[in-house]
């Protein structure tokens, strides 16, 4: 009897535990559920003058209808709040340094990396300052982001997962969103200026002008063929660092995948070799990948200063100012690539004992002043932090130096709501006009008009320098009273082309001027010019009739070109005497011969081994420096140093001088032989196999929400799937793991029915929307869909 109880209490207590189970799973679910965006019905927004209609399609796009400028922005907000809170509310705490808060200490690094700029704080300035007009479009915006949050059933799902309530939207957050791109497209300068100053001082000036190079070959600016600059002279010694191993290598070639993270690509076609008449504009801009992806797709209708209804579609970033970032008005088409232009200069900081508490920076002796910035903490009591700010802009201390941060991103109008202008441009003219005041990151400006006209110029703020050059890439001394940027550059002064005689434009983030204008931009870390050859030339292959199709063509373009002669170089070298007992290095040389397409394909090992090739030579010469650079900064690097160091080095083994042979290698075939089995040891580890070694394999898609990343346990409800791209950094078609085409666009302005666009990610952050991977498969296949929101399958109206 006591068993048959004992039995019944163990199973009451089992069926209990089972009942409990299945309530907390109908309990997450339903509080997934309730977090999932309002797709139908109507919701009363306070503050709107009418009503406004958000028209979705199949895929979740937007078309936002409304009376005003002011009542189209709240429903951006709105639907932004509803579908990406969490990504907005991660973008503002990068800007200002506050992400420990929701994640805890081990945000502490990057917080305080961050709050040195105090851009919280200069957000709220450069809101103050605002026109009202600009200043009521935030106020709507974040009024329309606050109620579409308080609209949904339960708060975003990722809260729940942090333990965290979410904190509401306030208008100079926006300012924030735009900064923390600020980090993001002009975040490498700072270890770059460290990069360049270690050469310095470990190498003559002669060494210096070879090592780093102002161009190479590879360069194809907008104003010429190419930079018909001779290069450097080869000195006879090479720097004592030279050739050097670091200490503790790691098992894998440490700077393989480094070349991932360059990117975008813009392009225009003149009406004079369209077959319409009209311009193309192709815009794709390469970002980290995430989900959800970095943009927001919207097509917007308000009636403008005329009281004409415009129509203006392209993408938005959630939580930055609700305007279109890169798309078409019907009379206009524009796009971005970062720029890489030099806006950025470490200031070295002199002290002298007899001026305690002072410090030296070129506008003379000075006291910084002191901000407290205390790091809210999760769970913890708020970190203190206090920031030496100077003229020069905040301290840092490096490799037991001071330095002062003197970064454009400080200066009053960094940020501002100019972008607005393109909206209602009318013609080309009056867009370059527009993109020379707008407040953000500098990008290659790219547009095209409804009449066939192109041009080019910077949009965002550029550097006023008294003596533009070569030097202000390096550190500077206190006293360089008349280096540095002194001020932002006035719009007059921004470099333009309109309407170049080839009918076609392109820029790729690499040297965009040969003449005096790239003076004006100055070098900041532009990309060693392949990916905007090929671009260059792909266009031009076009011929005079160009349409859509060849236009967005260019994007698919992964042809192999850049790493071809590391190919050709491995071939030579692996002769009959290199293979003879070594069956891996015949294996390779089998491989670079039978696996080769000719283009970064999935199913290419010849491109792999012959990129991995390249890079075995980076670390056979620069090893030994890059470890030194690491100590300075974790994101120095020799290749951030200069990119364009494959030149560098394919002159050496050209011309073979003795005094750059390292000391460990007999000959330069060896070294090359050394390089070839530093990639054999690095693609056969673990006993994979060499044929194994594809590009796919290597270049599978690892694109993860971030709550996926901090609790692996959720992963696959939270990544996209793990497709093999074609693809690489130095060709049209950028591609890596973790970083590539955020999104790709072509189209003619007045013509947009005829675009196309694609992009990684679908419109929700909500792994149970049906738009969380909408269109990601398209992405990955590069299946150009329509540029414009299709058929109507969802309307939500808000009213009054």
């Amino acid at each position: 009897m006591a068993m048959r109880s004992a039995k019944t209490l163990t199973l009451r207590i089992l069926m209990t535990l089972l009942a409990l189970l299945v309530l907390a799973a109908v309990a997450a679910w339903l509080f997934l559920r309730g977090s999932l965006a309002m797709l139908d019905g109507e919701h009363r927004g306070a503050g709107l003058s009418a009503k406004v209609m958000v028209e979705r399609d199949a895929q979740g796009i937007p078309l936002i209808s409304g009376g005003s400028r002011e009542d189209v922005a709240y429903a951006t907000g709105f639907v932004h709040g509803q579908d990406r809170f969490f990504q907005m509310d991660l973008l503002r705490r990068v800007g200002g340094g506050e992400l420990a808060e929701l994640f805890g200490a081990k945000a502490l690094p990057v917080d305080k990396s961050r709050r040195l700029h105090r851009f919280r704080a200069r957000a709220e300035q450069a809101l103050a300052a605002m026109p009202v007009e600009e200043k009521r479009l935030l106020e709507r915006y974040a009024a329309g982001v606050n109620d579409g949050l308080n609209a949904l059933s339960a708060r975003p799902f990722e809260y729940g997962v942090v333990g965290a309530a979410p904190r509401a939207w306030r208008p100079a957050d926006s300012l924030l969103v735009v900064w923390a791109m600020y980090f993001d497209l002009q975040g490498m300068q700072e270890p770059r200026e460290l990069a360049r100053g270690w050469f310095r001082d470990h190498s003559t000036a002669a060494q210096l002008a070879f090592l780093l190079p102002e161009s190479t070959e590879w360069d194809a600016p907008l104003d010429a063929a190419s930079i018909p600059a001779p290069p450097a002279p080869i000195p006879e010694q090479a720097p004592s660092w030279w050739g050097k191993p670091r200490t503790g290598k790691p098992a894998k070639l440490a700077m393989v995948d480094f070349a991932d993270s360059v990117g975008s690509n813009n392009w225009a076609v003149g009406g004079s070799r369209s077959t319409d008449g009209a311009a193309i504009v192709a815009d794709d801009m390469h970002l980290g990948i995430q989900l959800p992806n970095t943009w927001y797709r919207v097509a917007l209708r308000f009636p403008d200063a005329s009281g004409a209804m415009r129509r203006v579609a392209g993408v938005t970033l959630p939580g930055a100012p609700p305007l279109v970032v890169v798309g078409s008005n019907g009379k206009v088409a524009w796009g971005f690539t970062n720029s890489y232009g030099d806006y950025l200069d470490l200031v070295e900081i002199a002290t002298d004992p007899a001026r305690p508490g002072q410090v030296r920076t070129p506008a003379g002796w000075e006291t910084p002043v002191l901000y407290d910035e205390p790091i809210l903490v999760k769970g913890e009591a708020a970190h203190k932090f206090v920031v030496r700010a100077t003229s020069s802009g905040p301290l840092r201390e490096v490799g037991g130096r001071t330095y002062a941060i003197h970064w454009i991103a400080h200066a009053p109008g960094a940020v501002n709501l100019n972008p607005r202008k393109l909206e209602t441009v009318n013609a080309l003219d009056e867009a370059l006009a527009a993109a020379a005041t707008v407040g953000i990151p500098a990008q290659n400006f790219v547009a095209g008009d409804d009449k066939g006209n192109i041009g080019w110029t910077i949009a965002g703020l550029m550097a006023q320098r008294a003596q533009p050059g070569l030097a202000s890439t390096f550190p500077m001394a206190a006293n360089a009273a008349s280096a540095g940027w002194q001020g932002p550059l006035e719009p007059a002064s921004y470099p333009v082309l309109r309407n170049p005689a080839s009918g076609q434009l392109s820029t790729a983030n690499s040297r965009p001027l040969g003449g005096v204008g790239a003076q004006v931009i100055g070098d900041g870390g532009f990309d060693i010019g392949a990916r905007n050859r090929q671009v260059r030339d792909a266009l031009a292959a076009l011929g005079d009739k160009a349409d859509v199709a060849g236009v967005y063509g260019v994007a698919m373009d992964d042809r192999a070109l850049f790493i071809a002669p590391w190919r050709e170089r491995a071939l030579k070298v692996l002769d009959s005497a290199a293979l003879e007992g070594k069956p891996q290095r015949a294996e390779f040389r089998r491989l670079l011969q039978e696996s080769w397409t000719g283009r970064a394909s999935v199913d290419s090992v010849g491109y792999r081994l012959a990129r991995h090739f390249m890079w075995g030579l980076h670390e056979v010469l620069y090893d030994g420096a890059n470890s030194e650079l690491a100590a300075l900064d974790e994101k120095a690097t020799a290749a951030s140093a200069s990119t364009r160091w494959p030149a560098v080095v394919a002159r050496l083994l050209d011309e073979q001088p003795a005094g750059w042979l390292p000391s460990a290698h007999r000959s330069w075939r060896d070294m090359q032989l050394a390089a070839v089995d530093k990639a054999v040891a690095d693609l056969t580890e673990g006993g994979k196999r060499l044929a194994d070694a594809s590009w796919g394999e290597r270049n599978k898609a690892a694109i993860v929400h971030p709550i996926g990343n901090a609790l692996p346990v959720l992963k696959r409800w939270l990544s996209a799937p793990a497709d093999m791209l074609p693809g690489d950094s130095n060709m049209p078609r950028v591609a890596g793991a973790k970083f590539g085409q955020s999104q790709r666009m072509t189209v003619s302005p007045g013509r947009e029915e005829q675009g196309v666009f694609n992009m990684p990610g679908g419109q929700s952050g909500h792994p149970l929307s049906p738009f969380f991977l909408n269109g990601h498969e398209d992405w990955v296949k590069g299946k150009a869909t329509p540029f414009l929101p299709g058929a109507v399958r969802h309307t939500l109206v808000l009213v009054p």
